[in-house]
């Protein structure tokens, strides 16, 4: 089994319960989730015009190697009605993204881990950090100590809608 870490994000519909239907969707397919963060409304970050999000992340253990957990992702947005081939940065019922695999780092045309901008977005930061703070990156750092360097450097904030329990 390796130790992955997942995002997913929603602004269609009931996006608390698109992200724990993706989830559970998840595990039926044999991804355990190990560890839930809690949930985060953000606004949309590039793309048109659309509503707030609702973000969260979770460690997960598969037996899946990364390109077959990316299939399973992509046929689980799929069936819960996103268009794959849709507004890039538009607005969808979910969204689930492979932040971390492991200590693997690949660079395909498909799938990208780390994922290139993770770093970047408190949004995706804010629940990671809470289900993996001392996971190192291939760089050394932490996500905690990249969490606290974004957070400092700017105005973004976050509200937390819910704890899961």
């Amino acid at each position: 089994m390796k130790t992955a870490i997942l995002a997913f994000g929603s602004n269609l519909g009931e996006r608390r319960g698109n992200i724990e239907s993706a989830a559970a969707a998840l595990e039926c397919a044999g991804v355990e989730i190990v560890r839930h963060s809690s949930y985060y409304a953000t606004s949309p970050v590039g793309g048109p015009p659309q509503g707030d999000f609702i973000n969260a992340a979770a460690l997960v253990q598969t037996a899946l190697e990364p390109h077959a957990l990316l299939r399973l992702a992509k046929k689980i947005e799929q069936d819960m009605g996103r268009d794959l081939h849709g507004v890039h940065f538009g607005p969808r019922p979910i969204d689930i993204d492979i932040l971390l695999y492991g200590r693997l780092t690949l660079d395909t045309p498909d799938l990208v881990i780390p994922h290139p901008r993770f770093a970047e977005r408190l949004f995706v930061l804010a629940p990671l950090v809470e289900v993996a703070p001392d996971w190192k990156l291939p760089d050394g750092k932490t996500i905690s100590s990249l969490f606290n360097e974004l957070k400092t450097a700017t105005d973004f904030s976050l509200q937390i809608v819910e704890k899961l329990p």
